[in-house]
């Protein structure tokens, strides 16, 4: 039977230059059912044939769309454009604007209230930054370092690890294929039967506080919106920057060639992961910091700790270091920065330059200025603890806001939204307990108030600090890194704090949260019961630091 052939011309956004238009090629090629692909950067278009027995012009489309930083443009065909139309009359209950984790908690509260809902996306692919080029990726990544780290380095005097064999291209391979199961699992399998859902591709602009229109063509209208558009990486305005050529955190986890070297410009969690992560994978890994020391937000004993830590894994870290100036030298960027001391000087890096200078919101393309939504200086969607905006009729959720940038914050925030904006029972979002980590090694994690909030906000406070050394699991492991620390309200007794540094700290930090949510009291985290030989018995020891010194203890005495 003779096989039954199409064609489609697609707008191609993303591109900029022919390695670009090579790559989507070469990975369209290698997709079941395409059967040539021929694509122009200058054009921005791109041509392609395929099975139609195997395939349909959607199944290219999300192809090309799973193709490192790249999107098709205007993919929704006048078809489905006239579904919609017919169905819903372009009338909803609920307009979502944004397709990450916001945006689909939102839309599956909005379902199951029985909302007729049209979610519209751009940019990133639906799933948002988390799954395609924010937690999923960097935590496959540094898991795969800390594989490679582990064979080479060892904290046994009688074990002498041999190293690994690295196939980088098969490390990214890998994570590209988990990324794909995931967004297509946890995002678009999970909306597949909504019934009252339509997703369109296409960028949304507000005509007023109930319409908008998208790419510029079709108007929609709905009784309520929720804004989940999220963020992306904040560029520096340096001279020179943009015409030597940058990554972030959406180009560096694609790059299936090992690159020579990495300068990394920021020392916040991002930056910070990213190091340690290409560091242990065998990249050479420089790090320049405009302040006194990287993640600035933490006390000076946690970063202490880090800096000691990745500095003797060879990371290079510059300090109040500020660059002025970037330009092409060969196949070299030259980087001119101000020094500590008031000179300048010039870096020279042969690999890449890695932009991870903090997150800008993603609110410039949304015709804001229409509608007068309030924005905070730094151009979040001021929202208050029930996710509302200055506007009655439209909430705001995730990253866009000014509320806490994490996933899992975003997807409370969601459905939150949807709840209030149709419901006389309002609910409201408290951060007061909220549990952090940041995934170096070792680990930093937190709950409630360090001991700067505590003081700022006159709540009498004392801190418990108990270093690894005094913990048997960290040495047993011969790892003591790091410390727990417990900061308590002494008119109280109850836990109001918490900072961890140390391997696989983060799994700490979640009993110190709910012991903040919760009001325990450092008392009753004294007199529990902990398994001996694990880290979490550290924070029994931590509390009863307060009142006692451990190191005068026996074993699980108290």
């Amino acid at each position: 039977m003779k096989k039954q052939t199409e064609t489609i011309t697609l707008e191609i956004e993303g591109m900029t230059c022919n390695g670009c238009a090579t790559h989507i090629e070469k990975d369209m090629n290698a997709t079941q059912g395409v059967l040539s692909s021929t694509v122009n950067h200058e054009t921005g278009k791109g041509e392609f044939t395929f099975d139609a027995d195997k395939m349909s012009e959607a199944d290219v489309i999300n192809a090309v769309n799973s193709v490192g930083d790249y999107s098709v443009v205007n993919n929704v065909d006048d078809e489905e454009v006239s579904a919609v139309n017919s169905k819903y009359k372009n009338q909803f209950d609920l307009i979502i604007i944004g397709g990450g984790s916001a945006a689909f908690s939102a839309a599956i509260n909005a379902e199951g209230l029985g909302l007729t809902t049209l979610m519209v996306n751009a940019g990133l692919d639906f799933g948002g930054t988390c799954v395609n080029v924010g937690c999923v990726p960097s935590k496959n990544l540094i898991r795969a370092a800390e594989t490679v780290h582990h064979a080479t380095h060892s904290n046994f005097k009688g074990i002498k690890p041999k190293g690994a064999d690295i196939d980088f291209a098969q490390i990214i391979k890998d994570k590209k294929a988990l990324v794909a199961a995931l967004q297509q699992q946890k995002y678009m399998d999970v909306v597949s039967d909504f019934e009252n859902l339509t997703m369109l591709k296409g960028w949304a602009e507000f005509v007023n506080n109930n319409t908008i229109i998208v790419d510029g063509k079709d108007t929609y209208t709905a009784t309520n919106v929720v804004i989940a558009t999220g963020a992306t990486t904040n560029i520096p305005n340096i001279e020179g920057l943009n015409e030597v050529g940058y990554l972030t955190n959406v180009s560096l986890f694609d790059l299936e060639e090992k690159p020579k070297s990495l300068t990394i410009m920021g020392a916040g969690y991002i930056g910070l992961e990213m190091a340690m992560a290409y560091n242990r994978l065998g990249v050479k890994v420089r790090i320049i910091e405009f302040t006194d020391r990287p993640l600035r937000s933490q006390t000076e004993d946690i970063t202490d700790v880090l800096v000691e830590q990745m500095k003797s894994e060879g990371i290079e870290i510059l300090p109040n270091f500020r660059a002025f100036k970037f330009e092409k030298e060969g196949n070299d960027t030259i980087i001119h920065c101000n020094c500590p001391d008031g000179s300048t000087t010039q870096i020279v890096e042969k690999g890449h330059i890695v932009v991870a200078t903090g997150t800008t919101p993603n609110t410039s393309k949304l015709g804001l200025k229409k509608i007068d939504l309030k924005l905070s200086e730094r151009g979040h969607i001021v929202v208050n603890e029930k996710m509302e905006t200055n506007i009655s009729n439209i909430y705001a959720a995730g990253d866009v806001t000014n509320t806490p940038p994490f996933v899992y914050t975003a997807a409370t925030e969601g459905s939150t939204a949807v709840n209030n904006a149709f419901s006389l029972s309002k609910q409201s979002v408290d951060y007061a307990s909220l549990p952090w980590v940041v995934f170096t090694d070792p680990q930093i994690a937190g709950a409630g108030m360090d001991e700067i909030e505590a003081e700022k906000a006159g709540i009498p406070f004392e801190i418990s600090k108990l270093d690894l050394i005094h913990v048997p699991r960290a040495l047993a492991a011969q790892d003591t890194r790091g410390f727990i620390k417990l900061i308590r309200n002494t008119k109280t007794d109850k836990l109001i704090g918490a900072r961890v540094i140390a391997p696989e700290g983060g799994e700490l930090i979640q009993q110190l949260s709910m012991a903040i949510k919760f009001g325990i009291t450092v008392k009753d985290l004294a007199e529990s019961f902990y398994p001996y030989l694990t880290l979490g018995e550290g924070i029994k020891l931590a509390a009863i630091t307060f009142g006692k010194d451990v190191s005068k203890l026996s074993c699980c005495a108290s």
